[in-house]
């Protein structure tokens, strides 16, 4: 599956043969990512980020969620998936992260208002919730600019480097949903 943004930014669902490039981009951006993103840590060779890819194509296929690539002029810069496909409910949870160099771009606002537009234009969603860290300031612009809402906090939800972490849940609606707006 493949989202053309425009003739340089892509977001593809990940193939085998990413593997080693989505390592090499996790492993180049690890202390960036690691503050707020649990799997990181457990991301220590290339085999497990082809586990990880096949792992999604299994989920893909299932309908269980979807994980991208973010391409530009043909580089993975970062990812943005979908997972929790409550099909009764039609929401989803969405989760995204960039290599350090790839932002203030304004690519992640782009990647995720097209992958938001294809989930509910495409797959039929109601719904999508964004997770997020109180003190990851860029995610939580990122949600105001994609007009989610605060629903809430989680408290003590995720633990990030042996500490337990608060969560707080924005949810973007289908009829609420405005992607030209930003």
């Amino acid at each position: 599956m493949t989202i053309q943004i425009d003739d340089q930014l892509l977001l593809r669902t990940y193939q085998p043969y990413d593997a080693q490039e989505l390592f090499l981009c996790v492993d180049k951006n690890r202390a960036h990512l690691r503050e707020f993103l649990p799997w990181v840590n457990a991301t220590l060779k290339p085999q497990h980020s082809m586990d990880f890819i096949q792992n999604m194509l299994v989920q893909e296929t299932a309908q269980k969620g979807i994980a991208m690539g973010i391409f530009l002029k043909e580089q993975l810069i970062g990812g943005i998936g979908m997972h929790d496909w409550d099909h009764y409910l039609k929401k989803a949870q969405i989760g995204y992260w960039l290599s350090k160099d790839a932002e203030g771009k304004g690519l992640m606002q782009r990647s995720a208002t097209a992958f938001i537009t294809f989930l509910f234009e495409h797959l039929g969603l109601n719904k999508i919730e964004i997770q997020f860290l109180p003190y990851n300031k860029r995610s939580g612009e990122l949600t105001k600019r994609l007009q989610a809402k605060v629903e809430g906090v989680l408290r003590d939800s995720i633990l990030i480097n042996g500490s337990f972490e608060d969560v707080v849940i924005t949810g973007i609606l289908r009829k609420e949903w405005k992607p030209n707006a930003q």
